[in-house]
């Protein structure tokens, strides 16, 4: 029997990013304005804002969003009410309509489709907005795991937990550092950039055309 166009080059997973990838990056769209309505600089408050996720251990559960907030509130000055700066942040995070086609196609053609993202307990929010979890067969947060991408070792244990061989694998990220890392662990990687440059890049890695979307507003 004739092989399909996926399976021409075949790989039996693929893990997407979240923010930035499947969703608008509301962590860096969130912070740049809260940056705007207080006074401070965006680029920098992103960048501290990053760095405090990190620092306090709340990305990978080992800290709390209290401590978050007093790390970064100690080295930027920022103040606003948690629970209102926690909303700015929240309420960016959408889902992008044609990346979510991109998973229901590739689930359509028998391959493991997961999410491997940097997040927080919010990703688990965000699910309880969109229920968008139910569209994956796996779901890597390191608020769960326990450990980020920024620690390579983790692609080799994703690689034995799929029991799948990591050439096998290809991940999806807008972080060329978590790229980088990937590929040096085996996987198959695509530096996402934007949706036109992506749908090339997915056309040339399968030989296919991207799968078409009903509407920009539905991810159903």
């Amino acid at each position: 029997m004739e092989k399909t166009r996926f399976e021409k080059r075949r790989v039996d997973v693929v893990l997407f990013d979240f923010g930035g990838v499947l969703a608008e990056e509301g962590w860096k769209n969130g912070f740049t304005a809260i940056a705007a309505a207080s006074g401070l600089d965006g680029e920098g408050l992103v960048s501290a804002a990053t760095d405090a996720v990190y620092a306090s251990g709340y990305i990978t559960g080992k800290g709390t969003r209290s401590d978050f907030w007093r790390l970064l509130r100690e080295k930027t000055g920022l103040q606003g009410e948690a629970d209102l700066l926690w909303r700015e942040i929240f309420a960016r995070f959408v889902l992008r309509a044609p990346m979510m086609g991109w998973v229901k196609k590739l689930k359509a053609e028998g391959l493991v489709v997961g999410i491997l993202s940097d997040q927080i307990d919010m990703l688990d929010a965000l699910d309880a907005r969109d229920n968008f979890f139910s569209e994956f067969d796996h779901v890597f947060n390191s608020y769960h795991l326990g450990k980020g991408k920024r620690d390579a070792s983790l692609f080799d244990d994703l690689a034995g937990f799929l029991k799948t061989e990591p050439g096998r694998i290809l991940f999806i990220d807008d972080a060329p550092g978590n790229v980088e890392r990937a590929r040096q662990k085996g996987w198959n990687a695509i530096l996402y950039r934007n949706a036109e440059t992506f749908d090339s890049d997915m056309a040339e890695f399968f030989g296919t055309a991207p799968p078409a979307v009903a509407g920009k507003g539905d991810c159903s």
